[in-house]
């Protein structure tokens, strides 16, 4: 059973920066790639970052190169989205995914568990 647990989101003003969590365990950290998707209210939903599980390597989506960065704490068993120069289309649900076991960051969506998401809203 795959855990995800997101926290740290929130209202933040354009330009602002908001650091989200998702708290899982060692067995998922070391054993799936993990990433984050968003979804906004009438937009086809987005995976924003992605971290593979065997050497640490990242994905990211243009809308985000250069101003998010995804990592994780293998002590922590935690994996982060640091968020910077936020604008008011980061605004969304933002969910910690997984994708398959043993797999690498996929071209398109995380295929496996979600956790239940967290809101980020920003706004002036």
């Amino acid at each position: 059973q795959v855990r995800l647990v997101e926290s740290g989101g929130g209202l933040v003003q354009p330009g602002g920066s908001l650091r989200l969590a998702c708290a899982t365990s060692k067995h998922t950290l070391e054993n799936y790639a993990i990433g984050w998707h968003r979804q906004a209210p009438g937009n086809q939903g987005e995976k924003v970052a992605c971290i593979n599980s065997y050497d640490g390597s990242t994905t990211y989506a243009n809308s985000v190169k250069g101003r998010f960065t995804i990592s994780r704490d293998t002590v922590k068993n935690t994996v982060y989205l640091e968020m910077n120069n936020l604008q008011v289309e980061d605004t969304g649900v933002y969910y910690c995914a997984v994708g398959a076991l043993f797999g690498t960051c996929p071209a398109g969506p995380l295929r496996g568990e979600w956790g239940p998401g967290i809101q980020v809203t920003v706004s002036s």
